[in-house]
């Protein structure tokens, strides 16, 4: 059960997390929150470091978390109103400016990263870009599906045998996010990819080698907000839980994990933080975190888990 305690300190937080918090565990939509988003708090924040140019940072990819991409990244994950204008103006922008040989999304570049492409679709996706634009950069995800389902970006720079969780939960977010405002253009075939890439991830249990049976990576099971590009095991139940998958018993050891990280004061620490330049930090490494506070709990909300 989430206790009134915990939702009112969740309603004490930045307005996206409000309008996330009624959306997703008090089952109320409440738009007039979520228009705030752009007018105050982290949103505001983040719109305020736009540059004229419709970039941020030092364009599409530099600095790494300060760029323009990482950038609409975050301004998507915070729920901003998909109809905002600028944010709208800087996605054409790279459309018509950063996509490189292959159709994908990489400036001066013969061949794309299909992370990037995954989370590019992600946000383009949320504020609705032109279908007609995003076609390349669908036809150059589908390329990249690897033999066991899931992907890796460098498989069409250094080569790969087998895939990556982190490229693989990027993709699915931007295929998902793609499919959920109603895209047509191969439709179908992203559907496939998606499943096939939700296999590869349960597959390993999220977390675990499907070899060995051993950790993959530590660092898979430290909670972080904002992921970035990095995987980890809370960001792909979340990933779940908004894709609405049914309960699958290979999700029950990253649960258990995810449950024991609970602090004494019954909410979720940040963890980690990923080094690079930032225009600010929502929260601090090592305090409370609402926004992991709020993806565990509407994790365990939708597959029904009582704490």
């Amino acid at each position: 059960m989430i206790t009134k305690q915990i939702i009112t300190w969740l309603l004490e937080g930045d307005v996206s997390i409000q309008y996330q918090t009624y959306r997703d565990l008090l089952s109320k939509d409440h738009k007039s929150l979520q228009n705030r988003i752009e007018k105050e708090g982290f949103g505001l924040a983040f719109l305020s470091k736009r540059h004229k140019n419709g970039y941020w940072g030092r364009g599409f990819y530099q600095p790494k978390w300060a760029s323009t991409h990482y950038t609409l990244l975050d301004l998507r994950n915070l729920c901003i109103s998909p109809k905002n204008k600028p944010i709208k103006e800087s996605i054409d922008k790279i459309l018509n400016e950063c996509k490189s040989g292959d159709g994908g999304i990489y400036p001066n570049s013969k061949k794309s990263d299909v992370c990037v492409n995954g989370m590019f679709l992600n946000y383009a996706s949320y504020f609705k870009a032109e279908e007609s634009q995003l076609k390349s950069v669908i036809d150059s995800l589908l390329l990249e599906i690897m033999a066991d389902g899931g992907f890796n970006c460098r498989l069409n720079r250094s080569g790969a045998i087998h895939s990556s969780l982190h490229s693989t939960l990027s993709v699915l977010e931007g295929c998902s996010e793609y499919e959920n405002n109603g895209y047509r253009y191969r439709l179908e075939d992203v559907k496939k990819a998606i499943q096939l890439a939700k296999e590869f991830i349960l597959i390993h249990q999220l977390f675990l080698s499907d070899m060995t049976g051993k950790i993959i990576d530590k660092r898979f099971l430290q909670l972080s907000y904002p992921r970035r590009w990095r995987y980890d095991v809370l960001s792909a139940l979340d990933y779940f839980q908004y894709s609405k998958t049914a309960w699958d018993e290979r999700m029950q050891s990253a649960i258990e994990i995810m449950l024991k990280k609970r602090n004494k004061n019954g909410v979720w620490n940040v963890q980690a933080k990923h080094s690079g330049e930032t225009h600010f930090d929502m929260e601090k490494a090592g305090q409370p975190s609402r926004w992991n506070t709020l993806r565990v709990l509407r994790v365990l909300k939708h597959f029904r888990i009582d704490i």
